[in-house]
């Protein structure tokens, strides 16, 4: 989705549109990883849990998470991150955004990351979330390449966007970022599906050594290959963090938003690792 830490990723936006625009195609200008190998499975697999939270709790567990505070400083986004706005209760994470003025950024919500706590290589990770469908929030389920925390900068830490969704649209992006070999130039691969946003669903990713698969209940819609660093995704093959977050405005759904529909919410009911075979 974005970095972390007020590392700036100015392509993001573009991207997300062009996946829009472009269904699962590859953007032919840019190298990209791979299309779907026919010849591997594309059902989840089955696997062995490592990690989750289910927020069965009533508060977060910081041994799991991070709260994020403050504006991330890209994408043109204008929500204030704050602990207030995350709340956990009847087995449910929420993230809320409102519409309240904060640090000098007229809306404020929720941002967690498991940095420094949990970073995994390689496995299953998947969380099941609802979602808002308002004009103007940007939820989203992802990864960053734990090297950014490091000194090595976006793109070239990899970035692993599970799930993203903008506005009032049913379509899902999952999308992989990278840098180009011989620099930090910034390309990506991914594509979309659509679901009824506003319902429960599994989102997840399968990554391995040899790629990653992206599914929703269970269905793959895009596949990626990084083997043997296959068009320099070597990121891909070092640990990550997971993050969940709701922005509010940015470059990609735009900053036409309807204040009328705040306060609204993003609801996690899980979120598990698997080790894969």
């Amino acid at each position: 989705m974005k970095p972390i830490l007020n590392i700036t990723k100015g392509a993001v936006a573009a991207m997300a549109l062009l996946a829009l625009t472009t269904s699962c195609k590859k953007d032919l200008n840019k190298p990209a990883a791979s299309q779907t190998d026919p010849t591997q499975v594309s059902t989840p697999r089955a696997g062995t849990l490592v990690w989750s939270d289910e927020f069965n709790g009533t508060s977060v567990n910081t041994n799991n998470w991070n709260i994020i505070n403050g504006n991330p400083g890209v994408n043109n986004e204008k929500e204030f991150y704050q602990s207030s706005n995350i709340t956990v209760s009847g087995g449910f994470l929420n993230i809320t955004a409102r519409k309240q003025s904060v640090g000098g950024q007229p809306y404020t919500s929720g941002k967690l990351t498991t940095a420094g706590k949990f970073q995994p290589t390689y496995g299953r990770i998947e969380a099941r979330i609802k979602l808002p469908a308002v004009q103007g929030t940007w939820p989203a389920f992802w990864t960053l390449g734990a090297s950014i925390n490091n000194g090595t900068p976006w793109p070239s830490c990899g970035e692993m966007d599970i799930m993203e969704q903008v506005n009032t649209s049913s379509t899902i992006l999952g999308t992989m970022h990278w840098a180009v070999a011989g620099g930090n130039q910034h390309t990506q691969y991914g594509g979309n599906t659509t679901t009824s946003v506003t319902d429960f669903h599994t989102y997840a990713i399968e990554w391995t050594s040899t790629g990653i698969k992206w599914f929703v209940d269970g269905n793959n819609y895009v596949t990626g290959n990084i083997t043997n660093n296959i068009n320099n995704t070597g990121a891909f093959h070092n640990p990550f963090f997971i993050i969940l977050n709701l922005a509010i405005g940015g470059d990609l759904p735009g900053n036409t938003i309807n204040d009328g529909a705040l306060p609204c919410t993003m609801q996690v009911d899980y979120v598990r690792v698997y080790s894969l075979p």
